[in-house]
């Protein structure tokens, strides 16, 4: 045990300034509410150092745990913990959340307070799905991040936005119900709602595929997966940029980090039994995905349906069933956080400018904007999985796994390389290069200093995990190892 309540902190830090952001609000002085969401959120990431500083990577228990009682009648507990499968993701979380408050300072004009607060409300609760080991407190903080999201996309989103955020949340919301019912019959089998518990349990085959298919539906709408993935697109185009790129960089990870905690441990021989099917759908993500980005004409559902793509390759490492396909998907996680977050901040940026999300409305960006295009090239190459760069060394880690279990899926896996070039550098060419295509273009201006250093940052990440990832793949690797044993007992 810890002395400090490390992830109660990282996770009611963000809720409660939020709350106070929303208290002081003010559209005629949005000054005090935008520092408040400011100092909050970078709160909220000093609170989860100790994560990093403090992890023993030789252990595959849960780590940093705090544990209450909640409903004593239903053996119900406010139980936290991380491990190597969750840790970074409650980093990550937190350092996208200061990255968006960042991103809205003189853009949101309109309720800023309650932006600001939406999104510091949905950080702590996006945070309390990775690190809590209970299974209906994780409930919870799964459907709660819904109602953040919904308001973010229904009020700031573009002028379809409230078709868009009913779709994301209908979706959601269904595939959710049945993941309920899974929890309430594991319940009444271990008579706990412990997760731990649960994975321990021994349970027949057929109870397994029932509950592998409950859990399948609620985490693929999330993921989200071929062919329940259309209201991606829509949510993407229609958000706010601060709301795109949480959307991408986080709230797409809840469902395939649910794979991992609930699918593959508490269903190993349904898990087995249902591979092929995954590996399909995985499959059909990455190489029909990729083709339908290929001739979209806005910006943003570009970049979405390459976030179905790169999501697809996670899920295809997960159910491969080995080390390096595993840990490739999850390093895969968290660079795709890292680098569809950043392409939507450089579409935010040509946005606040122009006013259109359409590749025709650009063209010559980089004379007007040579530090804005340096960065979105680069950007654009770590989407592509180039070598140095964040994108390839997850990527590279899911082919070694997939051609390990065989060489047609290693094949098809990598034509994700070939697509992924062929739709980023395609946009980036008819946007960023050429001549100055009309005179919105030519009167553009380049990045401001907060624009500057708000893709620096993340730039410098997205290289520094493609240069060493060594870090994150060494907190992983034993808690990958632990899980992958579970899954190959059968618990029949």
């Amino acid at each position: 045990m810890h002395s400090l309540p490390i992830l109660s902190l990282a996770i009611w830090l963000p809720i409660i300034v939020g709350i106070l952001v929303l208290a002081i609000g003010n559209d005629s002085n949005p000054g005090p509410s935008r520092w408040l969401a400011l100092i909050g959120s970078i709160l909220g990431l000093i609170v989860t150092i100790p994560l990093i500083t403090g992890f023993d990577n030789s252990s595959a228990a849960l780590q940093f745990e705090e544990k209450a009682v909640w409903i004593d009648r239903f053996n119900i507990s406010y139980h936290l913990g991380v491990d190597g499968l969750s840790m970074w993701f409650v980093v990550l979380t937190a350092l996208i959340t200061v990255i968006t408050i960042i991103s809205a300072w003189e853009v949101i004009t309109v309720r800023v307070a309650q932006y600001l607060a939406a999104f510091l409300i949905l950080s702590g609760l996006m945070i309390g799905v990775f690190s809590t080991a209970d299974g209906m407190l994780f409930y919870v903080f799964f459907e709660a991040t819904l109602i953040p999201m919904y308001i973010i996309i229904g009020v700031w989103g573009g002028a379809n936005r409230v078709y868009a955020a009913f779709k994301f949340c209908l979706y959601t919301l269904m595939g959710s119900l049945l993941m309920l019912i899974a929890l309430l019959y594991l319940y009444t089998q271990t008579h706990t709602f412990d997760i731990a518990a649960w994975q321990a349990a021994k349970i027949g085959f057929t109870p397994q595929i029932l509950l592998f298919i409950a859990f399948f539906l609620a985490f693929a709408v999330k993921v989200p997966m071929w062919p329940v993935h259309t209201w991606l697109p829509d949510a993407h185009v229609e958000a706010p940029t601060g709301g795109s790129v949480v959307l991408a960089a986080i709230m797409l990870k809840l469902g395939a980090y649910g794979f991992v905690r609930f699918s593959l441990p508490i269903a190993p021989d349904a898990s087995h039994h249902w591979a092929w099917l995954i590996i399909a759908l995985s499959l059909i993500a990455v190489v029909y995905i990729g083709l339908v980005a290929l001739v979209q004409h806005d910006m943003k559902k570009l970049v979405a349906y390459s976030s179905i793509a790169h999501m697809g390759f996670c899920t295809l490492g997960f159910f491969i069933f080995n080390s390096l396909g595993m840990q490739g998907a999850i390093v895969q996680m968290i660079s795709h956080g890292f680098v569809s977050g950043a392409m939507f901040l450089c579409i935010g940026v040509l946005y606040d400018r122009v006013h259109s999300r359409e590749i025709a409305a650009y063209g010559g960006v980089a004379n007007t904007m040579p530090k804005f295009a340096a960065f979105a090239v680069l950007f654009a190459m770590a989407n592509c999985g180039l070598p140095a760069t964040s994108g390839f060394v997850g990527e590279f880690m899911v082919i070694m796994g997939a051609m390990k279990a065989s060489f047609w899926l290693a094949f098809l896996a990598a034509t994700t390389l070939v697509f992924g070039a062929a739709y980023t550098l395609w946009m980036y060419k008819r946007v960023i290069f050429g001549a100055v295509a009309n005179a919105h273009v030519a009167a553009l201006s380049d990045l401001s200093r907060r624009e500057f250093w708000l893709l620096a940052a993340v730039a410098l990440a997205v290289l520094a995990m493609g240069v060493y990832p060594k870090p994150l793949i060494d907190v992983m690797h034993v808690s990958v190892a632990d899980l992958l044993a579970h899954v190959a007992k059968s618990k029949l």
